[in-house]
């Protein structure tokens, strides 16, 4: 018994042993005058059926298949249907040019010939069937002409195409309804298949570039100094984080920081130590000094210097009267301005004490008093305050401020904190706008015991050069703003070391001893540099240091012996140090000034560093040492400097990651982040 395959197979042979019907002129004139009357016949009669669904051979199903791949899955690459359409419409005018039938498919109804109902003139036998084999091989090909995309079409998940019928549509599409006969046909059919332009994608049009207007200070990386000629390096204190903050939004954006917004101290002191503080307010920070191989540079050691300052328990924080500065002129009118400040002074609020004073001022144009000094316990009435500012109107800086400092003097608690809170995104371009000047009307209002403190917010137009000079000048902080999370650790996490001085006018004063140290470099504090004279001048204004903060030194020092960058002096003096003479055995001799609040003299503690603050090995120091150096690693190979060059990021993050220790609030973890965006932007460079 022959089974069903079989019987296929022999119907599939002998079809193939039968010839094929030689081409007749007539049968072909006529065949093309069915099909365009079959064209011109919904016209006509609009009631006309468009044909019926053909059952489908394999290849034909792979075509519909494939149509509705490209429909579906492929819209956003019609650069690639193109590229299928073009050899399939050149043996579609092939077919065209001999005189015979086509199908322009592109829906599932088959656009109805003279083939599938009686002809108007009579037909051949033979001539129907080429016309149903033409047909038959034209539906093999069948995938619609690509036309660019309209974005409406693209939202809407379907590509138009334009010789589709519309759904439910009783006529064809007008490009086909009125198709010409004869050559003109095939003129139109070719231009149709023309290569159309690809349109660019919406999502490639990008926005005008605005102009960046941010200010930043320009400043040269500490030099390596020769500790023979040069032994003794003086700077301020720096306690300020706002570095850190725009560092990462650049990251965040896929930017690498502009060098000079990478201020490497600024970077280390963001992050909370536990450095071993102080036993009581009397004194009101402690110093530890460790000794570690140097991780970059395996000749180098670095001398690392932290310090602790008293944490002052809740029950003994004073009254604090505070005067919230507000920038509300027109460039605040972004999210992550005055929205944003709005937000980070209502966390604020909710951290103060019934006792305490707000004040608000608002300056754009002129400076304007929102709320007269108010108790914290009538939070609702300062919280309204706040949500009624509206952005809008010129920079009047310098008019603000002096209305703050009126406010903050007017409510003065004597033993407190007394402190402006000035937010702003950039210039004070009304009024006294040089920093130089911003800088003596600071200073001379500082010596009424009001502090300031300086938050930035936004990108653009930030003025980071007035924020630090006003901010140094005024016995503050600076702080960078960026998100609702860095306002609540700004303002909130540490609102003690924010807002409660325990200590000002902090300098650190540093004497190498030649016979033990050759060469030696400050990593960072290059804008907080001072004169070796200013150290013992108690006018000179310093840093100061919050409730709890904690303040990270390090140097980078060339033991004796190994090799230098700096050569010896041919006539330099010899060398009087004996093993007898004092601090003969001394890597250094570390000295801390400073002055208690209210205090015009100041204080001295002194550190001597020998080989007991020494560790053998860089992984022998503690954690937190450890992590502090990795941000230090970070902040110089993010300023590109000669000493990191070698140092490979995945060195720095394998340092970070074994000392990331305790991470309460994940910064560290944020820390390790940032350190692969900054590798895979770094490979760009």
């Amino acid at each position: 018994m022959v089974d069903e395959n079989e019987l296929n197979d022999l119907e599939l042979n002998r079809l193939r042993r039968i010839a094929v019907p030689a081409p007749d002129a007539d049968a072909k004139a006529r065949a093309l005058q069915a099909a365009m009357a079959a064209y011109d016949e919904p016209k006509e009669n609009p009631q006309a059926a468009q044909g019926s669904m053909a059952k489908l051979r394999l290849t034909s199903r792979a075509t519909q298949l494939w149509r509705e791949i490209m429909q579906k899955k492929l819209i956003a690459t019609p650069a690639i249907a193109s590229l299928i359409v073009l050899p399939i419409a050149g043996v579609t005018a092939l077919y065209l040019m001999d005189g015979q039938t086509f199908n322009l498919g592109g829906d599932r109804n088959v656009t109805e010939t003279l083939a599938d109902k009686p002809a108007k003139a009579p037909v051949s036998e033979a001539a129907k069937a080429k016309k149903a084999e033409a047909e038959t091989e034209s539906r093999a090909m069948e995938i619609a002409p690509a036309s660019p995309p309209k974005p409406d079409a693209m939202a809407g998940g379907q590509v138009q195409q334009q010789d589709a019928l519309a759904p439910g549509a009783a006529e064809p599409a007008p490009a086909i309804q009125n198709a010409p006969a004869g050559g003109h046909m095939r003129e139109m059919f070719t231009t149709r298949m023309a290569v159309q332009p690809l349109p660019a994608p919406a999502d490639a049009i990008m926005p005008p570039r605005q102009e960046n207007r941010d200010r930043i200070q320009d400043f040269k990386t500490n030099p390596v100094r020769s500790a023979a000629e040069d032994p003794v390096s003086t700077f301020s204190i720096d306690v300020d984080t706002a570095s850190y903050s725009f560092v990462r939004r650049s990251l965040k954006e896929g930017l690498l920081p502009q060098a000079d917004t990478v201020r490497v101290e600024e970077m280390v002191n963001y992050f909370p130590y536990d450095w071993k503080g102080p036993d009581s307010a009397a004194t009101p920070f402690n110093s530890t000094v460790t000794v570690m191989p140097a991780p970059w540079n395996a000749a180098h050691k670095l001398m690392h210097v932290a310090i602790k300052g008293y944490d002052v328990k809740p029950a003994e924080q004073p009254k604090a009267n505070l005067v919230f500065l507000i920038d509300v002129s027109g460039s605040m009118n972004e999210q992550d301005k005055l929205p944003l400040l709005q937000s980070a002074f209502r966390l604020l609020v909710n951290r103060l004490g019934p006792d305490d004073t707000v004040s608000i001022v608002a300056y754009a144009g002129d400076a304007g008093t929102v709320l007269e000094p108010t108790k914290a316990s009538e939070k609702e009435k300062i919280l309204r305050a706040i949500d009624t500012l509206k952005p809008g109107g010129s920079t009047a800086g310098e008019a603000g401020i002096r209305e703050a400092y009126r406010l903050a003097e007017k409510s003065f608690v004597k033993g407190g904190v007394n402190r402006v809170m000035l937010a702003t995104d950039g210039d004070f371009n009304v009024g006294q706008s040089d920093d130089d000047e911003l800088k003596r009307l600071i200073e001379e209002e500082r010596k009424t015991g009001v502090f300031l403190s300086v938050f930035g917010f936004g990108r653009g137009n930030l003025n980071d050069q007035m924020m630090q000079t006003i901010a140094q000048n005024g016995n503050g902080t600076a702080a960078y703003i960026d998100t609702l999370a860095e306002a609540e650790k700004v303002l909130v996490e540490d609102a003690s070391s924010t807002l409660f001085t325990i200590a000002a006018d902090v300098k650190i004063q540093v004497e190498f001893n030649p016979e033990k140290v050759s060469e030696y470099r400050l990593v960072g504090y290059e804008t907080r540099a001072l004169n070796r004279e200013d150290f013992n001048n108690d006018r000179v204004d310093a840093g100061e240091i919050g409730s709890g903060h904690a303040v990270t030194a390090i140097y980078e020092i060339t033991p004796k012996g190994a090799p230098q960058q700096i050569d010896d002096l041919r006539y330099g003096k010899p060398s009087t140090a004996s093993d007898g003479a004092a601090g003969a055995g001394e890597y250094a001799f570390v000295k801390i000034r400073y002055k208690l609040p209210g205090e015009d003299a100041s204080k001295l503690i002194t550190t001597p560093v020998t080989a007991a603050n020494e560790v053998p090995s860089f992984d022998a120091a503690g954690t937190d040492q450890r992590f502090s150096v990795a941000v230090a690693a970070f902040g110089q190979k993010l300023r590109n400097e000669d000493a990191t060059a070698g140092f490979g990021w995945d060195r720095i993050s394998e340092i970070a990651t074994a000392a990331r220790g305790a991470d309460p609030f994940g910064y560290r973890s944020e820390f390790l982040s940032l350190v692969r965006l900054a590798a895979a932007l770094g490979d760009k460079r």
